[in-house]
């Protein structure tokens, strides 16, 4: 039960942190590019990459249930020997997740107080893409050694911006109108199929490669109900947005944008489960289960944290 809660918490929290991370990614681009795309989203982005430092204090959790969610970590698994003494280490892990979550943390408290300027914009990009290419391999593919992919950072990057980018379609913040709406969608769109692309490609690759530990990865996740996760990832999360962002009337809509990023969250929820769970074999439905209140937990801190915030700024405001 212990470790069933333990998984179930790593899942809901790699995807609900998506949003926060995908949203402080957005604000650092549009701080280096400019654009009236990031004016319109700022009412939706701004808040949700206020919530970095909430999953920087959530990522305890995974961390007290690290023996649980990754079985390298008592020295079981797949792992070689030298990766286990060399990376996969629990002391080199948490000091790798903890300096990205502290540097992500800063740079969201410094866009969020303007702080920001273009050159430290791109500088922390570059953290960002230093870093998300060491911890989507720490936090999901380590927790079954063996299968690598050099595009996996990408694709994880990727899931993140389209994250914040749905939420925002949820959210449709005000004045978005139809020329906002174009826009946002424009942006759903080419994020979605860079998020398809990358997905497809990185199979193409391991299939032409045809290598053991690559195929016995994706067989795992091809037996049982896994297929059929993958298929409902792929159709809420893909083909179905994909198609009506294809309806001008769609694109211009912020009401039927508010489903697409409905739809696109619930696919890359369902994807980044297809990731996780099948390593835990015969205990992966319980962790599911498990992970539906954690997600809704996460949520409702979310909640109370952002109202914490706004109540903070009205005080200031006040006195001020």
């Amino acid at each position: 039960m212990t470790e069933a809660l333990a998984r179930g918490w790593l899942l809901a929290w790699i995807a609900w942190s998506a949003i926060p991370v995908g949203s402080l990614v957005l604000l650092l681009i549009h701080l280096v590019t400019g654009g009236r795309w990031g004016e319109t989203l700022a009412p939706a982005l701004r808040p949700a990459a206020a919530l970095v430092p909430l999953a920087a204090l959530a990522f305890l959790g995974v961390a007290a249930g690290l023996p649980a969610d990754y079985p390298w970590a008592t020295g079981q698994g797949a792992a070689k020997a030298d990766v286990l003494r060399l990376y996969l280490d629990p002391a080199l892990f948490l000091l790798r997740a903890g300096v990205t979550l502290a540097g992500w943390s800063l740079l969201a408290l410094l866009c969020l107080t303007g702080r920001c300027g273009k050159l430290a914009a791109g500088l922390g990009l570059a953290f960002y893409g230093l870093t998300i290419s060491l911890v989507a391999v720490d936090w999901i593919l380590s927790v079954e050694p063996g299968f690598n992919s050099s595009a996996f950072a990408s694709e994880i990057a990727l899931h993140q911006i389209l994250a914040a980018l749905a939420w925002a379609a949820i959210l449709s913040p005000p004045g978005l109108g139809a020329r906002g709406a174009s826009d946002l969608a424009g942006l759903v769109l080419a994020a979605l199929l860079g998020v398809l692309y990358m997905g497809l490609m990185s199979y193409i690759v391991a299939w032409y490669g045809d290598l053991p530990p690559k195929a016995a990865w994706y067989m795992k996740r091809g037996e049982g109900a896994w297929g059929a996760v993958l298929a409902a990832a792929f159709l809420a999360g893909g083909l179905i947005p994909f198609a009506m962002l294809l309806v001008s009337a769609v694109r211009r809509s912020p009401a039927t944008l508010r489903v697409v990023g409905l739809l696109v969250l619930v696919g890359l929820a369902l994807h980044l489960a297809w990731y996780v769970l099948p390593a835990y074999g015969a205990g992966a439905g319980l962790a599911a289960a498990f992970g539906l209140p954690c997600l809704a937990l996460l949520a409702i801190a979310s909640a109370v944290f952002l109202r914490m915030l706004r109540r903070r700024e009205a005080g200031r405001a006040h006195h001020a």
